[in-house]
This record gives structure tokens, C-alpha cells and sequence, in this order.
């Protein structure tokens, strides 16, 4: 039996509903997000043949009244190495080893491998951001790895927070901070914050990457933290008081003082002096002796019957 017309449209129907399935998706916060801000192109900087990436290292002239700070980082500190953002004119001179795109791990390497012409004062290290990409506790002992490499170069050593990022989850970048403070404060290194300064909302703080900060609206806040914290560190270390040595608990000796003089002369008594002796009291006494039998002469014939004894005291 042929079938009708509104069949075949009933299994047209059923065939369209078949083709097309409904797919569920859910729409979740992207954190790739762009800043609005004006960034400088890069100037070309060496390649470095131990890691592959661009530096520069750039060393102030030596200036006796002025306290010679090394900031240490990645490309954070491009546009103050090439001169676009100034730092502020005070008593402090800075130099720069900006390494672009290093993590921790690279930053050690370069840093091994810089001949420096005189050592700094005080070293900057800006936390390495770029380690956001590595598992966190993987991060941690690059970072520590790091510190204790500036440490041998210099006692003075300080950590400047990493200015955070559109680019990257929020979450993510608070627990590498909390990473690198943690280690920072076993190894007894000071380690000051900067995130709170650059609030998320404003997209001017950004360049278009996301990643840098812009070099009109958010860089000269970010050399004015830098210096900030530097002078701070260096007002601080100075005035730190010194720890007097600690004193040996070891027992005092005292020198013995001998008096050499004159024996006391004890008065003698004397002999043809009486003394009555009662009941209860002691005294010193002599026996008479013999001169012809050389023994004593019995002294209970001298005592007996005899309640008061008189004798000569020695």
C-alpha cells in the first residue's frame, strides 16, 4: 500500500531531528584578556648563547655617595633598560640584568655567566613570572635554587613582587606568589607586594599582550614601588642594630691574695698563776713527774676526797 504525502513528511522531519543534535556548552570567564595601554616595540637586544634568550646588562657609573642597587629580571624591565620609563632621581643608582621570557632556572644560568666590573650594594630581584607556566612546587625550588646563588654574591638581597597579569588566572598567579613567599621567608629574604597596586578592572595598566605593563599609565608606578622599596631595604639594614658578641659562660677565676706578715704571738699563760676549775669546765693541765723515776706522780692522790680541783693552767 503506497504511503501518503504527510508520511514522508513525518520521516523527513524525524531525519532533520536526527542530523541535528543539540550540543550543551558551557561558558566559562576567559582570563585571556587585553589591556588598552601603549607599550614601546622592543629594541634588538644579544642573544645569549647559554639560554637562547636576549639580555642586557647595563651597570651605572660608580659614584661614591650613591648606593649602587642591582635589579635583576625578566622583560618587566625592558622599557627602563631601553630608557623609555626613568627612574627617580635620588641617592640611589640602578643597574639592570633584564632577561626576557627567563624563568627562574635561566635567570640563574645568566646570572652565572655576567662578569660584573663591581659588586652592588643591594640586590633587586623581581620575582620571575614566566615560572606561571611550571608546576608550582617545581617553581619553588628553581626559585630557592636562585636565591641562594644571589646570596653568595651579595648578603644584601631583596624580592620585588611580579606585577600581575591578564593573561593568566588570578588563582594561579596567587599561589606562585605564595610560593615564592614562602621561600623567601625561610631563607630570611624580604619580600614586598606589588599586585595590590594594579587593580584588574583598569585595562589602561596593560599593554595589549595582557602580559606587560603599559609605559604611560602603570611603568612609573612601577619604578616608584622599585625605588621605594630599595631605599626602604637600605634605611632599614643601616639602621639595624648590632649584635654585641656573645660572652663565654665559663666560671670566673679569682686570684687568691696571700698576705704574708707576722704570725700572731699567742700570749703564754702563766705557770705560777692559780685557777679554780669546777664541775663541767675543761682545761689544759700538766703532771708532775718523778725526776728520779721519770714517770708521773699519780694524780688521783692529789685529787681524792677533793671536790674543787686547784692545778696549774697550761
Amino acid at each position: 500500500m503506497p504511503r501518503g504525502k504527510g508520511y514522508r513528511q513525518a520521516q523527513a522531519l524525524k531525519r532533520r531531528q536526527m542530523d541535528t543534535k543539540s550540543l550543551e556548552v558551557e561558558l566559562l570567564p576567559s582570563c585571556d584578556r587585553s589591556g588598552t595601554g601603549f607599550r614601546h616595540r622592543a629594541r634588538r637586544w644579544p642573544k645569549s648563547p647559554h639560554t637562547g634568550k636576549t639580555f642586557k646588562l647595563t651597570i651605572p657609573v660608580e659614584s661614591p655617595d650613591k648606593k649602587f642597587v642591582l635589579v635583576i629580571g625578566d622583560s618587566h624591565l625592558r622599557a627602563i633598560v631601553d630608557g623609555f620609563v626613568q627612574m627617580p632621581d635620588s641617592c640611589l643608582s640602578f643597574g639592570y640584568l633584564s632577561v626576557p621570557g627567563a624563568k627562574a632556572a635561566e635567570l640563574t644560568t645568566e646570572i652565572k655567566q655576567r662578569v660584573l666590573p663591581r659588586l652592588p650594594d643591594v640586590v633587586c630581584l623581581l620575582a620571575p613570572s614566566n615560572n606561571l607556566d611550571c608546576r608550582i612546587p617545581e617553581a619553588g625550588k628553581d626559585f630557592q635554587i636562585l636565591l641562594n646563588h644571589l646570596l653568595t654574591l651579595c648578603p644584601k638581597v631583596f624580592v620585588l613582587d611580579f606585577p600581575p597579569r591578564l593573561s593568566h588566572e588570578v588563582s594561579v598567579q596567587e599561589h606562585l606568589r605564595m610560593m615564592y613567599r614562602t621561600v623567601s621567608a625561610e631563607m630570611g629574604v624580604k619580600y614586598s607586594s606589588v599586585a595590590e597596586n594594579f587593580p584588574l578592572n583598569r585595562l589602561e595598566l596593560w599593554s595589549t599582550d595582557g602580559v606587560h605593563l603599559s609605559d604611560t599609565d602603570s611603568m612609573g608606578i612601577f619604578t616608584q614601588l622599585l625605588w621605594q622599596t630599595a631605599y626602604l631595604y637600605i634605611e632599614t639594614a643601616s639602621k639595624k642594630p648590632q649584635v654585641s658578641p656573645k660572652r663565654s659562660s665559663t666560671a670566673r677565676v679569682f686570684p687568691k691574695v696571700a698576705v704574708i706578715g707576722e704570725k700572731p704571738i699567742r700570749p703564754q699563760p702563766n705557770l705560777f698563776e692559780w685557777t679554780t676549775v669546777t664541775p663541767g669546765n675543761k682545761v689544759k693541765c700538766w703532771f708532775l713527774y718523778d725526776s728520779q723515776l721519770y714517770r708521773p706522780i699519780t694524780f688521783s692522790v692529789l685529787v681524792y676526797n677533793i671536790h674543787v680541783i686547784t692545778i696549774w693552767r697550761w
